[in-house]
């Protein structure tokens, strides 16, 4: 949306300071005359991946500085400024130009002759890509402009669309998303979207549709259905070993059902944002000592923080120290030492599957069943390396239903931190903000921090946008 106004402001200046000019150019691609193929179809849908992952640009590196209030990061006090996070905001929707532009041009039908079954896949991608960009928006600043293949911003600038309808556009797309992705895709092919991925981000809008702030609880039962169909499916499986979930060779399997992608020719920031700077690093990235502390010391804990540096604990580093994500730090020696990195963030693993099914179905059912006992104690016997560790209990069906979901959002916290943003969303959906975060700021907490501030220049740009209750008008 906002480089559809730049380029329309730029065309306004251009004409009037060059009233004569009347050249030719020597070439211009009409939408219609792109989109023909299945390639250039995919093309456009990297393109609006690269909106929101580029080179020092989107989740790349500013991304978890915009969840930076969890209790998780160091550095964030619950004072969320106007303007906080806008720069997602404005991602978010050039990539949906790109997706919007793309269906419009296949439903009219650009790919021709192409064969159902391939037009199929290409239109089951930009579904999810459509879908995966509603469902950060919705949860970060709640009711959003929803524009669809249809609309056009420019000419009728669009208010705010409920979230209950936000999220109707998000289901409906992953539903026919599911009905269209392949089940794999082969090796060169390996970042798409599946039809596992579509039923995995189901589950998870599911879920946060029973929770806050719709708290429609018959979607309990849609998100336990949806995260039961991919794990019978068994297209995807937990890494055995924990301290090899997050390597260069496991990036896009078999536990990672969806990620932003990196390679050599498009490499990630370098990677010495994650490392302190005992090891040389720039220590961009660095995690809040209290939330460190309070996990259990198993082996997941030093599997996913760097706590200690040849044996020696961070309190005792020279010159002081604090823990760092040890997720992030898996390049290659020789890929260090070049200043290129292919770390990449999940957008969604197995294990939050097993984990959504879990929460969703203890809360369906009204307690634990063995189905859901099971599906958390596999996440967490690999957490322990398999071992029976009392400080990290295993679950049981006998637990109520609180205890139950206590034990699994706590699970969700340790298993998923630092990816993308699935903290935050939980302390957002499940109310839990101000009894989570760090002591010192809960002063600074309101129950208007479970919303991010609508972007003031597209305020001004759109009078319709309203913003969120807390912050300036």
């Amino acid at each position: 949306m906002r480089c559809k106004i730049f380029f329309i402001a730029l065309a306004v200046l251009l004409l009037a300071s060059c009233k004569k000019l009347n050249e030719t150019p020597f070439s211009f691609v009409e939408p219609g005359a792109f989109y023909n193929t299945p390639a250039q179809v995919e093309a456009a849908l990297t393109a609006s991946m690269n909106k929101i992952w580029d080179f020092w640009y989107g989740y790349q590196y500013p991304g978890l500085h915009n969840f930076k209030h969890d209790d998780q990061l160091l550095g964030g006090d619950l004072v969320i400024p106007n303007n906080f996070a806008s720069d997602i905001w404005a991602n978010h929707y050039a990539a949906l130009l790109d997706i919007n532009t793309a269906i419009a041009a296949m439903k009219k039908g650009s790919l021709g002759n192409t064969p159902q079954t391939e037009q199929d896949k290409v239109l089951g991608q930009a579904l999810f890509l459509r879908a995966f960009n509603y469902f950060m928006l919705v949860r970060l600043y709640g009711g959003v402009p929803l524009l669809l293949e249809n609309d056009d911003p420019i000419a009728n600038p669009p208010a705010r669309t409920s979230v209950e309808e936000v999220y109707k556009s998000i289901t409906d797309d992953l539903s026919k998303a599911a009905g269209l992705l392949p089940r794999t895709w082969p090796d060169s092919h390996k970042a798409l979207p599946t039809r596992g991925a579509a039923l995995g981000l189901l589950a998870k809008a599911y879920l946060t549709m029973a929770t806050a702030p719709l708290n429609q609880t018959e979607y309990y039962a849609k998100a336990a259905e949806a995260a039961q169909k991919v794990i019978a499916e068994g297209d995807y499986r937990l890494i055995h070993d924990i301290d090899k979930v997050f390597t260069v060779d496991t990036r896009y399997g078999p536990e990672v059902m969806f990620t932003f992608s990196s390679n050599y020719q498009d490499i990630t920031v370098e990677p010495f944002v994650w490392m302190p700077y005992q090891l040389d690093g720039w220590g961009d990235f660095y995690v809040q000592p209290q939330w460190a502390e309070a996990l259990p010391d198993i082996p997941r804990k030093h599997a996913y923080i760097l706590l200690e540096i040849d044996g020696v604990h961070y309190d005792d580093w020279v010159d002081g120290g604090v823990p760092s994500i040890k997720k992030y730090m898996y390049d290659k020696a020789e890929d260090i030492e070049a200043w290129r990195s292919l770390v990449v963030f999940p957008i969604l693993r197995y294990a939050d599957v097993l984990l959504i099914f879990a929460e969703a179905e203890n809360m369906a059912k009204g307690g634990p069943t063995q189905a859901a006992v099971d599906a958390v104690n596999q996440v967490i016997d690999r957490a322990n390396d398999y071992q029976n560790l009392p400080q990290h209990p295993r679950a049981s069906i006998a637990m109520s239903k609180q205890a139950f979901d206590d034990l699994v959002i706590e699970e969700r916290n340790q298993e998923l931190c630092f990816e993308l943003g699935d903290r935050w969303f939980d302390l957002c959906r499940k109310r839990i903000l101000d009894k989570k975060t760090i002591p010192r700021y809960l002063v600074n907490f309101s129950e208007n921090d479970y919303l991010y501030p609508i972007p003031d220049n597209d305020r001004k740009l759109n009078p319709l946008l309203t913003q969120n209750p807390g912050y300036i008008e």
